[in-house]
């Protein structure tokens, strides 16, 4: 008997329900998932403020104004197409019907690589915040990697619960960040920096000057997770629209408020004065007598609005990664359900639960795979933060960038050989067209200045990480190829079930 013959039905290997919680989250909770995931207090109080240091730019704000209309436009096509494809996997499915089923399983391995390195990095940067919090405010004093254990333990729990569960914890987190930020905003318009309110961070200029590139690939960094909203379609009341409302609504926030917020950050210091390592240190923005940007937030903030609002906004950073991190978790949960629901992975991966609806085994595999990863680290000593968060982010970050610059294209394919009544061209064609060649530019630039992402300096010596770890991605895509090319010759009941996902059509398709 043939493999393709000898293969279980896929009700048999999910159970008796192969799907997901279905109709439990509306737009607002899509656009918590989606914000949660690229932390805004974390993205601006840490990557922000770094970014501004490490490439000596003070362009920021204005960066984020190219990228957001770049990513409006990929949202354009993405979300049209969501308006068809109701698929748990996203991009692998995305991919998978619009340049076909083998790029699409290449698609999924880097997306599984891209998104898992992303969530499990985090877990070095909020076992040293939580850490921090919780010796200084309650004299509790862990390892970093204890509190790496015991955020994992409480993800892995909400992990297998129901889906609107996660997203009102989700909501909570991140209503408080945004608190937080937008005090430190007004308070900080209020009473201006040494330079005042200088518009010199809008000036594009000054943005396109001084590493101009590295400084566009740490803004990229920051919107990565608004691209989620796709993951979570089968679980929507509606995704014909819920999916296209939350994606555009997420762009217009993450981009208006980065810029803003990123602004602001300077004016506090001083233009001048963030870019510059003596200026910091003179200035009083320092750790251990080294220039610390990252204190920028916490300690100009605590000057104009109390030592009540440094503790909150102290604890909310490392409740701000929490919520990254569940967010991740769930979405690589969703793909590994996807994968295996379809026979790609082991249909284990494929289970989810009967009363709460949740992908289990696909949630309890990430859960266990971030503490072994973590456990590794530990072990072997490695810093949280110069190695584990950041190898692994900046990693995560570059296979986003990619499987949105595929996707693209895949968006235009998809939408050649179904062209749908009331769609222009403009939706199906120009503006996802438009939005790959850009993106594709953009990705070319994030692997050109992968060094600076990988040793915070534009000037540090090339780090042998700066080719391992894009080889680990791009590794990853070509033995998704492989496997897709192998299950076409030889297991053709599930190579023709890639990207088909188990979800009922979407509502109104």
């Amino acid at each position: 008997m043939s493999s393709t013959e000898s293969a279980p039905a896929p009700a048999r290997a999910t159970g008796e329900s192969a799907k997901l919680h279905r109709r439990a989250l509306g737009v607002p909770d899509l656009v918590f998932f989606i914000v949660a995931a690229s932390a805004p207090l974390t993205a601006v109080a840490g990557g922000q403020a770094a970014t501004y240091l490490v490439t000596g730019n003070r362009g920021v704000p204005f960066m984020f104004v190219p990228l957001g209309i770049i990513l409006a436009l990929f949202a354009v096509g993405y979300a049209a197409m969501s308006r068809h494809v109701a698929n748990a996997g996203a991009f692998y499915s995305y991919v998978a019907r619009g340049l076909g089923k083998v790029p699409g399983v290449g698609a999924a391995f880097v997306a599984l690589i891209a998104y898992n390195a992303m969530q499990i990095g985090i877990y070095g940067l909020f076992g040293v915040a939580m850490g921090a919090f919780m010796g200084s405010q309650l004299g509790i004093e862990l390892p970093w990697w204890a509190w790496c254990l015991i955020g994992a333990g409480v993800i892995g729990v909400l992990g297998v619960l129901q889906i609107d569960l996660n997203a009102r914890v989700l909501a909570v987190a991140l209503i408080l960040e945004v608190i937080v930020v937008a005090l430190f905003d007004l308070a900080v318009l209020a009473d201006p920096g040494p330079q005042g309110l200088s518009l010199v961070g809008f000036d594009p200029t000054v943005a396109f000057g001084a590493a101009a590139g590295a400084t566009l690939t740490f803004c990229v960094a920051s919107f990565v997770g608004f691209e989620s909203a796709a993951i979570y379609s089968e679980e929507c009341r509606d995704p014909r629209r819920t999916v296209a409302r939350a994606t555009f609504i997420a762009v217009g926030l993450i981009a208006l408020f980065y810029a803003l917020s990123s602004w602001l950050l300077a004016v506090a210091a001083g233009p001048d004065t963030i870019v510059d390592p003596a200026r910091l240190v003179e200035a009083g923005f320092a750790t251990a007598g080294n220039p610390d940007p990252t204190t920028v937030l916490f300690v100009a903030g605590a000057e104009r609005l109390g030592a009540i609002w440094g503790s909150a906004a102290a604890l909310l950073f490392a409740t701000s990664l929490f919520a990254a991190l569940l967010s991740l978790h769930n979405a690589v949960a969703r793909y590994a359900f996807a994968l295996g629901r379809e026979g790609v992975l082991p249909r284990a991966f494929g289970y989810v639960h009967a009363i709460t609806g949740a992908p289990v085994i696909s949630s309890l595999a990430q859960t266990v795979l971030a503490v072994s990863v973590v456990g590794v680290f530990a072990l072997a000593a490695a810093d949280p933060v110069l190695t584990l968060f950041t190898w692994l982010t900046n990693l995560g970050a570059l296979g986003v960038l990619l499987l949105m610059t595929v996707t693209s294209f895949a968006v235009v394919g998809y939408f050649r050989r179904r062209p749908e009544e009331g769609l222009g061209r403009w939706t199906t064609a120009v503006a996802p067209a438009v939005a790959g060649a850009l993106l594709l530019v953009v990705l070319i630039l994030g692997v050109a200045n992968f060094n600076v992402l990988i040793t915070g300096s534009t000037e540090a010596p090339t780090s042998a990480m700066t080719i391992v770890l894009p080889a680990i991605l791009f590794g990853g895509g070509l033995l998704g190829l492989a496997v897709g090319a192998i299950l076409k010759a030889r297991r053709s009941e599930v190579y023709r079930r890639i990207g088909e996902g188990g979800a009922e059509p979407p509502e109104g398709a």
